[in-house]
C-alpha cells in the first residue's frame, strides 16, 4: 500500500477585502454625507452614531439609527440613499489608505489569491477602485450581486465562490465590527484594521483574529498568517 505524501496537499487560501475604511480612507466621507442628508430630511442624528454603523448597507444603517425617533414605516428609504448617494459622488477620488497598493501588490506577486467583498454598490466601488489600480481578473463583489449585505456574509461567500475556495480557508479583512461578524459566522479568519475607527478591543471581541493599524501595517505582519505562494 502506498503512503500518501502529505507534504503535497496544498491548501487554498485567500484574502477577502472590505473597501471602505480598508484600503480607502472613505469612511468620514460615509459619515458626513449621511449626517447631511438626514439633517435636510430634519432626521437628528449625531455623527458618532453614524459611524457607528458605518459598513451596514444603507437601509440597514437607517433602521438602526432612526430606531426610537420616528416610525421608521414613514421614511422613505430609498430617497434617501439616493440623496446621499449623490453627495458621495461628488468626493473627489479617495486616497487609498497607506500600504493598500503595496498590500495587494505583494499578494499578487506571490501568486495569493485576493478579492474585494463590499458593501458599497457597483458604481461607487469601480470609482473608488481605480484608486487602487485593481488588475482585470481579481473578483469584486458589491453590495448589488447579493441578497444580504452586511453584516450578513453574502458577500464574502460570493467572493470565496468565485475565487474557488472554502470560505472557511479565508481571511477576511475589514475595518468594522460588521466584517469581523461576517467573517465569524462563516468560521473564516477575522483581520481587524484600525484605519476605519473603531477600536482594537471591539474588532477583537467581534471575532478578529489579530488587528492592525491600517493596509501598511498588516503587510509588515504578513508572516503572521503563514501563508505561502501556490507556485
Amino acid at each position: 500500500m502506498k503512503r500518501r505524501d502529505k507534504r503535497k496537499r496544498v491548501v487554498k487560501v485567500a484574502f477577502l477585502f472590505d473597501l471602505d475604511g480598508t484600503l480607502v480612507d472613505t469612511v468620514y466621507d460615509h459619515v458626513s454625507t449621511w449626517s447631511t442628508t438626514l439633517r435636510q430630511a430634519r432626521l437628528a442624528v449625531s455623527d458618532w452614531e453614524i459611524h457607528r454603523h458605518v459598513g451596514m448597507n444603507g437601509a440597514s444603517m437607517l433602521r438602526q439609527v432612526l430606531h426610537g425617533r420616528t416610525s421608521i414605516d414613514k421614511i422613505d428609504i430609498d430617497a434617501l440613499e439616493k440623496k446621499r448617494d449623490v453627495l458621495f459622488t461628488k468626493i473627489n477620488h479617495p486616497r487609498q489608505l497607506p500600504g493598500a497598493g503595496e498590500l495587494l501588490a505583494h499578494l499578487s506577486n506571490q501568486k495569493i489569491q485576493w478579492a474585494i467583498a463590499t458593501t458599497g454598490n457597483r458604481k461607487q466601488t469601480h470609482r473608488f477602485l481605480k484608486t487602487l489600480k485593481v488588475p482585470a481578473d481579481i473578483p469584486i463583489i458589491t453590495g448589488d450581486d447579493v441578497k444580504h449585505a452586511k453584516p450578513a456574509p453574502d458577500v464574502f461567500m460570493e467572493a470565496a465562490h468565485r475565487l474557488h475556495v472554502q470560505i472557511e480557508n479565508c481571511l477576511i479583512v475589514g475595518d468594522s465590527i460588521w466584517d469581523m461578524i461576517g467573517a465569524t459566522r462563516m468560521r473564516a479568519l477575522g483581520v481587524g484594521l484600525l484605519s476605519g475607527g473603531y477600536g482594537k478591543e471591539e474588532l477583537l471581541q467581534a471575532g478578529a483574529f489579530r488587528v492592525y493599524e491600517d493596509p501598511m501595517d498588516m503587510l509588515r505582519h504578513i508572516e503572521d498568517f503563514g501563508i505561502m505562494s501556490d507556485t
